[in-house]
């Protein structure tokens, strides 16, 4: 299965705060917040929507092709993707601008403040899937992350120009874009991946229903935080899933983009969409104890045993012929 994954690449600047945000909010005074917080800690590690579920495929064995624009800092983080079985031969190489810079601060109850420096990323919409599948073959699959709006649409209007399956993941977008371009976005996706909240975003400002939503994609997965995912469409019954338990509360950066790598790396070794979950959830277990979205180590073996333990042995039987001999 020939996967292309369209989004963002960047750097995430990760800090920590030792309270809560919400100690520092006003009743009645949100109109006019003015902060800042003294954070304890600053990490600067790789991340990127794009990058980050590129990187969860590539750890899983698969070699999915990254479509993004990037910066004139590129060549370190190229040999990263790389190495990690990313092909990254057809990114766009702007000759001016650097790569985009994702900051979040995140408290103690994980409640997380961020910004998004776009730099390279706007240069994205100058990218052209024709001449990349010329070189490649036709994709089966599209993954169509947050990135440049304008790159989003254009994806996804020449994706289903030429039957290409779309999983559309508008997520940090979702702020950005209008409703009426979220519906372009979503529309005839297969695949459509959202949080609780940004489900709620998008019924807000589509004018949709949940159901009109869900109508007018063939599957709806949505994130459910520390409860799980769940699988949703008009033709069947809802699926969900449990989190497996996590050694640690790290830092949730990355962990829905992680989710999804899983989740696409299911359907491309053709598993039931229940699988599909687990998988994602597994990975995003990983990524939430960790710091960092691509810091994330595992075995075969290691990856197996807390499959199995999270989910049982048949389960486990399933994706045990798919893993990576490692």
């Amino acid at each position: 299965m020939k996967i292309g994954v369209a989004g963002s690449v960047g750097l995430d600047h990760l800090m920590t705060f030792s309270g809560k945000f919400t100690d520092s909010l006003v009743a009645g005074s949100l109109e006019k917040v003015s902060l800042s917080f003294l954070v304890d800690g600053l990490e600067v590690r790789r991340g990127g929507c794009a990058a980050n579920i590129a990187f969860g495929m590539g750890s899983l064995g698969l070699n999915p092709i990254l479509i993004a624009a990037v910066g004139i800092d590129w060549p370190d983080y190229d040999a990263w993707l790389v190495r990690h079985g990313v092909d990254t031969s057809h990114v766009l190489v702007s000759k001016t601008l650097h790569t985009a810079h994702f900051m979040v601060t995140t408290d103690t109850e994980l409640n997380q403040i961020a910004s998004f420096f776009p730099g390279a990323m706007s240069e994205a919409r100058n990218i052209e899937l024709s001449p990349i599948m010329e070189k490649t073959g036709k994709l089966d699959l599209i993954v169509i992350s947050p990135d440049d709006p304008e790159a989003m649409l254009r994806h996804s209007e020449v994706a289903r120009q030429e039957g290409i399956a779309i999983a559309a993941d508008p997520s940090q977008q979702m702020a950005r874009m209008s409703g009426e371009e979220i519906k372009q976005l979503i529309t005839g996706a297969t695949y459509l991946f959202l949080n609780e909240y940004e489900l709620a975003l998008a019924i807000q400002k589509t004018g949709w229903s949940d159901r009109e939503i869900l109508e007018q994609v063939k599957y709806r997965v949505v994130t459910l935080g520390s409860e799980g995912a769940r699988v949703e469409s008009l033709t069947g019954e809802t699926i969900k899933v449990t989190c497996p338990k996590e050694k640690s509360k790290t830092d949730p950066t990355g962990v829905g983009d992680s989710f999804r790598s899983g989740f696409v790396a299911g359907l491309a070794w053709g598993l039931s969409h229940e699988r599909c979950a687990q998988l994602g959830s597994m990975i995003a277990t990983y990524v939430i104890e960790t710091t960092g979205t691509q810091e994330y180590r595992f075995t075969s073996a290691e990856f197996l045993t807390r499959f199995k333990d999270a989910y049982g042995a048949s389960a486990a039987a399933e994706i045990e012929p798919h893993l990576p001999k490692r």
